[in-house]
């Protein structure tokens, strides 16, 4: 098959075609392996029956690489007047009007997306389709962002946050975010809306730096946070995003975000690009967050438990 000749993939009851297919949009070199926009294609259809319960009814921003890694970068919330009628939108509130994005509901739409040279999914903590609406997310999500690449503090932030979640009741399930830390994300009910939430996440972070003020910091400004492990709860907020589980990263090797069973945390092998598009289906299979709660939690109980521990 040349570079340029179109591939047709089947998905449901729809046809999406991939249009020049060969395209590189991995470089290949350093070490790091080549990757098309086929194999982009491919690995986003393999992964879909895992992925898509992540996307369904969030609203998405798009990271666009219509000629690679080493073209321009787009990053896309408004959904092009040209994309199918058939991918559901969502028109949202932001201010001095309204923005429609892409919410990717099924494998047609997310190859549609591959085809758009859309490496990264990032998307919206809650949902469309909950009787809260997109006011009230199901996901709290901390960022655990090192100084360097040293992944041990990385590890010993994930484990301490645990602890300290675990004392309010809390669970948590860990992934890599594909670029440097990891990402512990908390399914809610839905029942408080973003301010909330954003207040809460902020407060256990503040108490997590507070009892490890040597190694975790809540700084914004990166020259205030020295060589300590910043704890960012900034997604936490109406129309913020994170990147969704399986999602792939713009980075070289095509290195994907991939949830965690906690006992990998341990892994001395691990780090935040361990899993690419090569292999990150094979992880999706063994159901690493299969121990997750179904039903999410109310920060209720444990804002009452929050506000009685000693700072």
């Amino acid at each position: 098959m040349s570079r340029g000749e179109a591939r047709t993939l089947r998905a449901g009851r729809r046809t999406v075609e991939i249009q020049r297919p060969g395209k590189v949009l991995f470089p290949g070199g350093g070490g790091a392996k080549e990757y098309t926009k086929g194999d982009l294609a491919d690995y986003y259809r393999s992964v879909a029956p895992y992925l898509l319960p992540h996307l369904r009814g969030r609203p998405l921003m798009l990271e666009r690489y219509p000629d690679g890694l080493d073209g321009q970068r787009f990053l896309q919330k408004n959904t092009p007047e040209h994309y199918p009628e058939w991918i559901t939108r969502a028109e949202l509130a932001k201010e001095g009007g309204t923005v429609t994005h892409v919410v990717c509901d099924d494998t047609a739409t997310l190859l549609y997306l591959a085809d758009q040279a859309c490496l990264t999914l990032h998307r919206w903590l809650s949902r469309t389709d909950r009787a809260g609406g997109v006011d009230h997310p199901d996901r709290l999500v901390f960022d655990l962002d090192p100084a360097g690449d040293d992944f041990a503090a990385v590890r010993d932030a994930a484990h301490w946050m645990r602890e300290l979640l675990d004392e309010l009741g809390l669970p948590a399930a860990p992934m890599t975010t594909g670029s440097r830390g990891l990402h512990l994300v908390v399914p809610l009910d839905g029942r408080h809306d973003f301010d909330e939430v954003r207040r809460f996440a902020h407060d256990v972070a503040g108490l997590a730096a507070s009892r490890h003020p040597d190694r975790l910091t809540t700084a914004a400004r990166k020259q205030d946070r020295g060589d300590r492990l910043y704890l960012d709860v900034q997604r936490n907020g109406y129309a913020q995003t994170a990147v969704a589980p399986y999602t792939v990263r713009a980075r070289p090797g095509a290195p994907v975000a991939v949830p965690l069973a906690w006992k990998q945390v341990d892994d001395p092998a691990l780090d935040a690009r361990r899993w690419s598009i090569a292999d990150a289906v094979e992880q999706a299979r063994t159901e690493p967050w299969g121990d997750l709660p179904h039903r999410g939690r109310s920060l209720d109980q444990a804002r009452r438990r929050l506000d009685d521990m000693p700072s």
